[in-house]
């Protein structure tokens, strides 16, 4: 077509992740934005969980509302913290999880070691529950 502008595609750039933490109380809340993946968010969450291990800190809520995407590395990442702060005596909570990364929970089967809740007071409201024998996260 003459005189048309050709309009070239956008190539898709994924958000470079970033976490910021936040103390509440005897909780830690580590609010995470961009793709949890491999070399780009595996190894900030990583030393975001070891800076809330050397603090002394066992209660953490993994706010994911701003999580568009994990890969397997991302997955391998949360299984990671959950066993890191498990081993210490302490619970993981996933917060405001979207419905393509609990897809992604669902299909790797980790919905049934990890508590998925919707708002930060059902996470605070979990974590400070007494835990039962048995009870997950």
């Amino acid at each position: 077509m003459p005189g048309a502008a050709l309009i070239a595609p956008r190539s898709y750039i994924p958000q470079r992740m970033s976490i910021s933490e936040r103390p509440l109380s005897d909780i830690t809340v580590l609010d995470i934005r961009g793709h949890i993946m491999y070399e780009d968010g595996d190894q900030e969450l990583r030393d975001a969980m070891a800076r809330t291990l050397q603090s002394g800190r066992r209660k953490v809520i993994l706010n994911m509302a701003e999580v568009p995407y994990v890969d397997s590395a991302g997955l391998s990442e949360l299984v990671r913290a959950y066993v890191a702060i498990k081993k210490a005596g302490g619970r993981v909570v996933l917060l405001d999880v979207g419905r393509k990364v609990h897809d992604v929970l669902t299909i790797a089967n980790l919905l049934r070691i990890f508590k998925v809740v919707e708002s930060e007071e059902e996470a605070i409201q979990h974590l400070n529950e007494p835990r039962e024998s048995g009870q997950v996260s």
